[in-house]
């Protein structure tokens, strides 16, 4: 659960903490160091793929996911033969 809050915190927009004015005093430097210590835990990259559980969701990665298999293609060219014969 604590990785997708992470996730989602991964989207925001770091704020403008490195101006010049900011940098000067003791207590400025310990607010950036807490900022940059949040931004270091973030995770980088891209999101993994979540796997399949179920039945129906296997089914639908299958063929309907990114790299669809071309049986269904297939059967639906086949099943237009069949209908148009019948």
């Amino acid at each position: 659960m604590s990785f997708i809050a992470r996730r989602g915190l991964s989207t925001l927009i770091p704020p403008k903490i490195a101006s010049p004015s900011g940098i000067g005093a003791a207590q400025d430097a310990a607010r950036m160091e807490r900022v940059v210590s949040f931004y270091e835990k973030l995770p980088r990259g891209r999101r993994p793929d979540e796997q399949p559980k179920g039945l129906f969701e296997r089914y639908q990665a299958r063929y309907f996911g990114k790299n669809p298999s071309a049986a269904r293609k297939n059967l639906s060219a086949a099943g237009k033969v069949v209908w148009a014969t019948g």
